[in-house]
């Protein structure tokens, strides 16, 4: 037998996912590690936690791999906009800065109203936003100096355990797009954008293909996950491009819809497309696949927040769904902003807070819990709606991650776009499509569209009129109220800010 192995560096967890050639999963394993956050807006993780979910989550997938059989390649999906400063002996100077990260949010708002933002969007196809190692440079710039002026190189979280395998100090091109940084119509890091942040190009790492290939790691990690030391290892792309992929939404008009922890919309171009509006990404999944849509904060960790501060943690996520599914749709009139820790798309705003919007004494829990899973579905339908003026009309969607083991909330997806919702067989989506890049950098398939033959429909949710015409009552509303009080979020962000520091 011939496997492959897909490996996802998340947000919240590592997973490895073992695949035979043909996309049939064998086996999986995930290991978790603690995302560290404060009332700054920091979101960091430890390299080392990471690193060691790795060896661990390989190691324990290959256990099912039998003398004779061959691994043929380990390839990776990514979480994007990680940021690590290291000095000129490759000590690392600061944690693993995620996505989430809204501490820079100053210096984003401070480029926005100058005339260099929407120039550096146009060139990048990065909207000006603290996710963005471009954001993230501004303030360890100006917050921490005794950093920036010691940092000798910079690279993502999978640039960084790739330098660890293999000694390489590289970043694909898939991630080197979301960065901000790079000019993703020359194909290089953007000389203009470097000055306005004060990094300079040795700084940064090659950017290769997503199809280039490393082989002979150190023996030492080569051991500790149990396979050979000169195992291909393929580099990948992002989680945001390769989600379209793993569902195979690859074709013009077909849009991805993802929601983990955070979520997105995407549909794939052939070449990168920005908007004037600068309210969608344009990331690279290979150099003939563009990815253009909006990512949004809100996704499973607002049903987090719901679970643990509204429901003391005493409620499983089926638990309460099925109590939002004791009330009708439209919660009864109560609206649900779920902007807890800022926004990226639509609103690109840091400073975004969440509310609930319509509350009376008729509203219960149960009500909230509607509401919120609908917020969610509203929030990404404004970014559908940028999305449209750019890619043109979404005529199919196809939905993965965590949130399609709900069928309410997956049907209230249905119902708010007005559109049918697939949901493929495959469950790891990402991992898929990490090995079917690798069985293309391998010459075993000549095309991505070969995914097609490995992902099936496993549901079709159909949208309910009845439903729909609450939601389109609703959405007028919810569009004018993000209008309303994105003129007060910069306001009660700062007041928050200091109160917590009080």
């Amino acid at each position: 037998m011939q496997y492959l192995i897909g490996l996802d560096l998340g947000t919240t967890a590592t997973k490895a996912v073992l695949f035979k050639t043909d996309g049939v999963i064998v086996s999986t394993s995930s290991k978790p590690y603690k995302l560290y956050r404060d009332a700054t807006g920091m979101a960091e993780e430890e390299f080392e936690d990471i690193f060691d979910a790795v060896l661990a989550s390989v190691r324990e997938v290959c256990i099912n791999i039998e003398e004779g059989d061959e691994l043929l390649a380990v390839s990776f999906s990514a979480q994007m906009h990680s940021w690590i400063a290291y000095d000129e002996n490759w000590e690392a100077l600061t944690r693993v800065i995620t996505w989430a990260d809204t501490r820079a949010v100053h210096y984003t708002e401070a480029l926005k109203a100058s005339n260099k933002a929407y120039d550096i969007y146009r060139k990048t196809g990065t909207p000006t936003h603290p996710m963005a190692p471009l954001s993230k440079s501004l303030w360890l710039k100006n917050e921490k100096p005794y950093i920036f002026n010691r940092a000798a190189h910079y690279l993502d979280l999978k640039g960084a355990i790739f330098h660890r395998l293999f000694g390489v100090k590289k970043m694909d091109l898939s991630i080197a797009t979301g960065t901000g940084l790079f000019n993703i119509k020359e194909k290089i890091w953007d000389p203009e954008t470097l000055e306005v942040t004060g990094l300079l190009t040795e700084q940064l790492p090659e950017v290769v293909s997503p199809y280039e290939i490393e082989r002979g790691m150190q023996e030492e990690f080569a051991f500790k996950m149990g396979i050979p030391a000169d195992t291909p290892f393929v580099w990948g792309a992002g989680d945001g491009p390769l989600s379209n992929l793993g569902v195979a939404a690859i074709r013009p008009g077909v849009a991805a819809i993802t929601i983990g922890t955070s979520g997105a919309i995407r549909v794939v171009t052939d070449k990168p497309e920005t908007d004037v509006k600068a309210k969608t990404f344009t990331y690279a999944l290979d150099e003939d696949h563009w990815v253009v849509g909006g990512p949004v904060n809100s996704g499973g960790d607002v049903f987090r927040w719901l679970r643990d501060q509204v429901f003391d943690g005493e409620l499983t996520f089926d638990e309460i769904t099925a109590l939002a599914k004791e009330v009708g749709p439209g919660a009864a009139g109560l609206l649900f902003h779920p902007y807890l820790g800022g926004e990226r798309a639509p609103l690109w705003d840091a400073n975004a807070r969440g509310s609930f919007f319509g509350l009376n004494y008729g509203h219960t829990r149960s009500h909230m819990a509607r509401s919120l899973l609908e917020g969610v579905m509203f929030n990404l339908y404004m970014v559908a709606l940028s999305l449209r003026e750019v890619a043109g009309d979404v005529k199919q969607i196809q939905a993965t991650g965590g949130f399609t083991s709900s069928k309410l909330w997956t049907q209230i997806l249905s119902d708010i776009f007005e559109q049918p919702i697939t949901v493929p067989d495959s469950t790891e989506a990402g991992c898929l499509a990490a090995t079917v890049m690798a069985q293309k950098a391998l010459g075993l398939i000549d095309s991505l569209e070969a995914v097609e033959g490995m992902v099936g429909s496993n549901q079709t949710f159909m949208p309910n009129e009845e439903s729909y015409e609450t939601y389109r009552a609703l959405m007028p509303i919810y569009l004018r109220l993000s209008s309303h009080f994105s003129e007060e979020y910069a306001d009660i962000a700062a007041l928050q800010r200091k109160l917590s520091n009080q």
